[in-house]
């Protein structure tokens, strides 16, 4: 039952109340949200993901996410980048993922995009964590009504506004946001929530990347 903590129990588990009922969210939010990323594929994944999520539910990326590592070659983004006007209409007739021709274009432009990044910083991991927030940007007590208030944040619009100077798109600084959440540079799980503590241990022991010194 949802409370006004945001905390729903569910067999003895408190859970932050967004995951609800369904056992996809449930997973995702156990087992993943929050949990802190290094893995180049996997955060350019999830900077895709969120992408295409705009305007639609979480909960519709999430069961589409296989089709999309199938569509997508697992979010290789070296093999990304090589797509052209072909692997476009190829993923504009494929129904398992999101038919959305500039979300598509977004991803395969992004994939370059994060080449050079990487050729720059020496990994997408080094640059995303570079952006992780100070502990006294954070609020001290993440309530439901704490949550509700960070659509963006300093954080957020600091990566949107470098990625999309870069040439990134669809990266606002909503979607930003999301990214930050879903890749555990923030720990948004509730005051209460069963998988807090746990999510933070693991945050505590992360080494954060680092770019690599810049050529003399």
């Amino acid at each position: 039952m949802s409370s006004r903590t945001g905390i729903r129990i569910d067999g003895g588990v408190a859970r932050c109340w967004w995951c609800g009922e369904h056992a996809d969210y449930r997973r995702y939010h156990d087992e993943e949200w929050g949990r802190p990323v290094r893995d180049d594929r996997r955060l350019f994944e999830k900077l895709c993901l969120e992408g295409f999520q705009s305007g639609l539910s979480w909960l519709t990326i999430l069961r589409k996410r296989d089709a999309f590592r199938r569509a997508f070659r697992d979010f290789d983004f070296e093999a990304v980048a090589r797509f052209g006007a072909r692997s476009v209409e190829r993923l504009l007739r494929d129904a398992s993922i999101v038919r959305h021709r500039g979300k598509i274009e977004a991803a395969i432009h992004n994939a370059r995009r994060a080449l050079e990044l990487v050729e720059e910083q020496g990994s997408l991991a080094a640059y995303v964590w570079s952006f992780e927030p100070a502990p006294s940007e954070r609020p001290k007590r993440m309530t439901r009504a704490a949550l509700m208030r960070l659509t963006e944040t300093d954080a957020s619009r600091a990566l949107s506004r470098d990625l999309r100077r870069r040439g990134w798109r669809f990266v606002g600084p909503t979607t930003c946001y999301a990214f930050l959440q879903s890749t555990g540079i923030v720990n948004d799980h509730l005051e209460g929530c069963s998988f807090r503590a746990a999510v933070e241990a693991e945050r505590a022991r992360f080494r954060r990347p680092r770019a690599r010194r810049a050529r003399a």
